[in-house]
């Protein structure tokens, strides 16, 4: 049987993961929203649609590279020598290495190809028409993105959203090189399932992995769900 130390010491894992995934996507909700829809506009000189491109490009690298070298970029550039660390340790400010903070900065980053292609994407699929009238209803371009552009592509941030919060409750690499394993703070229900497996203690691993599938599986069928409500609205 699992005492309840350890079934305190299992449970923490998944709230840090559970806090991280909700702050992750709602600071993509905020940032990344406006982001996709700008890189949906047609450009009007062949500059802007290069610049597209090389931003899409650098968005997509997490896609490609492995978890680690990310982590690893993203390590030395907090770090208090070098980069945002250095600007933060000269300014007397704590470094967001090894803590919860940091965590979401690498988490947003890591996260945001899956949040950016399906809004994306989203954004391409309203119709021309529809913005031709918005325009000529409503002058102002924060009310029109906020009434028209955001409703038309409310599938595509609710699957983006969904996708993203599935992906930071799985991460490991990126957390594990910029967070530790700081109980209650940094560590995260994949490295805690890792550090079960080293000690051998595969009782707790097959609970906390049989958890995280659970909730894998719900994720995965909403995900499925909210694809076919795109499908059918685009059809």
């Amino acid at each position: 049987m699992i005492d309840q130390a350890l079934m305190s010491d299992m449970l923490s894992p998944f709230w840090v993961s559970i806090k991280l995934a909700s702050i992750t996507t709602l600071c993509l909700l905020l940032f990344a929203t406006p982001v996709a829809y700008w890189l949906a506009k047609p450009s009007r000189t062949q500059v802007g649609a290069r610049l597209k491109v090389l931003l899409m490009g650098i968005i997509a690298m997490p896609l490609v590279l492995p978890p680690t070298v990310i982590g690893f970029y993203l390590l030395l550039l907090l770090s208090p020598s070098m980069g945002i660390g250095q600007w933060l340790n000269e300014h007397n400010i704590s470094s967001l290495l090894f803590t919860f903070e940091g965590l979401v900065i690498g988490s947003i980053i890591y996260s945001l190809p899956f949040y950016i292609q399906p809004v994306y994407a989203q954004f391409l699929r309203i119709p021309r028409n529809v913005m031709d009238v918005a325009h000529l209803l409503e002058p102002s371009y924060l009310r029109r993105f906020i009434r028209v552009v955001l409703p038309q592509a409310r599938v595509g941030i609710v699957l983006g959203s969904l996708i993203s919060f599935a992906h930071t409750i799985g991460e490991f690499g990126v957390v594990l090189m910029i967070g530790g394993s700081i109980s209650g703070e940094t560590k995260v229900v994949s490295i805690a399932i890792y550090e079960q497996v080293e000690a051998l203690n595969y009782e707790a691993a097959h609970i906390m992995s049989g958890l995280l599938i659970i909730m894998g599986v719900i994720m995965v069928a909403l995900i499925a769900s909210v694809s076919r409500m795109s499908q059918r609205s685009s059809s």
